[in-house]
């Protein structure tokens, strides 16, 4: 699991985590210690360790569930102080539930309070710390961007809005009139400008940003860089393990032919169609209430079917019948099939919830248990804009090599698509996911969903 995270989520992000999660972990027990004295603390010491173990776990579940680990943007310190303070009002809450369900891990009020106050207090010089290391780009990788042209400034771009990427830019190679370059920074005609830089310590990876290569690629200056321990980057793949998608616009077949991954074993395969089984028949059993009750107030709202059954393009492009909650009224397409439009007067009242919630979704464990789709992949679209999406869209066919899920990893960073245009966003992103499909990854979009779900964010 920790190559997992490490691979799907910043090395930066991980260790602020885990760091903050002993702190909480500490003061809590340092809190324990006050209060109950060396003796009594040894005394208890495994019930006091698991106590503040529960502590710790629920307050960073809240912290998870609440966005309040996700850095990629520096927030207002006094906006995210009140994020903090209303999180751990939550946290308490559950922990109060906790506490009632079982006595024994029970905190008296006067070391439960005094912990709260010690932890967040220390949580709050610790986030504003970081947030200064994150504003200033303190311990960034240092990057050189060899090309000042389309491609690197989405290159520029990308880093700009990730403040916790890891890495800043310290030069350019390129035209020095171009508005890409970044004020303030050295800007050289040509590879060899940056010797100096990389002698001294001061970039460690080169990125190749060019718009055209043919005849303008500074091979020598390259490969002598890399002999001095320089990371010489491709431009995609840069931006790829960067921001969690590929260039779909920028890349062409023999990148495709050559770039590892795109492929799923026969193990991978089997584990993930167990895992797939597993958890649609566990999540089935638990909404099985929530079918019910869904089911007789669609009847009762409207006419026609509880279900509804549209075709849908699968894995090697087979055709399926996708099977949802009926969200719109009877009839709704007579005139033939079109996008999804944020104020669909097509939806019935419950219809909205039940798609806001994601609630419409929960008959698709019946395709997944009879083999149609996994629980993560690619959205599986309609045969007739696969067929036109296909035409104008470049590798929108990789689409339907893998199965479709209920949820996938284009889901959850670009919650809907209603367009052509959406359609190329989210294969950026389906593309990585298939390039890189594991487990892991598929548990890392699991607990992503989860989140999307109970925060109600992206569904139309």
């Amino acid at each position: 699991m920790p190559y997992v995270f490490r691979k799907y989520y910043p090395w930066r992000n991980i260790l602020f985590v885990l760091s903050e999660g002993a702190l909480i972990f500490i003061i809590i027990n340092c809190v324990f210690l006050s209060w109950a004295g060396v003796s009594g603390y040894r005394e208890l010491l495994p019930l006091y360790i698991f106590r503040a173990f529960v502590v710790t776990f629920v307050f960073q579940v809240c912290f998870y569930f609440f966005d309040l680990y996700d850095h990629t943007i520096i927030p207002l310190f006094s906006d995210h102080t009140l994020k903090v303070l209303q999180t751990f009002g939550i946290g308490c809450i559950i922990l109060a539930f906790v506490y009632y369900m079982f006595p024994l891990l029970t905190i008296s009020n006067r070391v439960f309070w005094s912990g709260m106050f010690a932890v967040g207090l220390v949580i709050l010089l610790w986030r504003f710390t970081y947030f200064r290391i994150l504003e200033h780009r303190i311990f960034d990788q240092p990057v050189a961007l060899v090309g000042t042209g389309q491609l690197a400034g989405q290159i520029v771009s990308a880093i700009e809005e990730k403040k916790d990427s890891g890495h800043k830019i310290v030069a350019f190679v390129g035209d020095k009139q171009s508005p890409v370059v970044t004020d303030g920074l050295p800007v050289f005609s040509d590879a060899g400008g940056l010797q100096p830089l990389c002698e001294k310590g001061l970039v460690e990876k080169i990125v190749l940003a060019l718009d055209e290569r043919r005849g303008v690629m500074p091979m020598s200056e390259l490969i002598q860089y890399k002999f001095m321990g320089i990371e010489i980057l491709d431009a995609v793949g840069f931006y790829e393990k960067l921001t969690g998608k590929i260039m779909v616009e920028r890349v062409n077949p023999s990148w495709m032919l050559f770039s590892e991954g795109f492929y799923v074993g026969r193990l991978k395969e089997m584990l993930k169609r167990t895992m797939d089984i597993a958890a649609s028949l566990c999540m089935f059993l638990l909404s099985l209430p929530v079918f019910l009750f869904s089911s007789v107030v669609i009847s009762l709202e409207s006419s026609g079917g509880v279900f509804y059954r549209q075709e849908r393009v699968g894995q090697k492009g087979r055709v399926f019948s996708i099977i949802k909650f009926r969200s719109m009224y009877d009839g709704s397409e007579k005139s033939g099939p079109v996008w999804a439009e944020a104020e669909d007067s097509r939806v019935t009242r419950f219809g909205k919830f039940i798609r806001k919630t994601r609630i419409d979704e929960l008959p698709q464990l019946l395709n997944v248990l009879r083999g149609d789709m996994s629980f993560v992949g690619p959205r599986p679209e309609r045969p007739v804009f696969v067929s036109d999406l296909e035409k104008k869209i470049p590798f929108y066919s990789i689409r339907h090599a893998v199965k479709p899920g209920i949820t996938g990893w284009a889901q959850i960073y670009y919650p809907y698509g209603a367009s052509e245009k959406d359609a190329l966003r989210k294969l950026e992103y389906d593309l990585y996911y298939i390039k890189n499909l594991s487990l892991g990854m598929d548990l890392a979009t699991i607990f992503q969903t989860i989140k999307v779900v109970l925060l109600q964010k992206g569904a139309r």
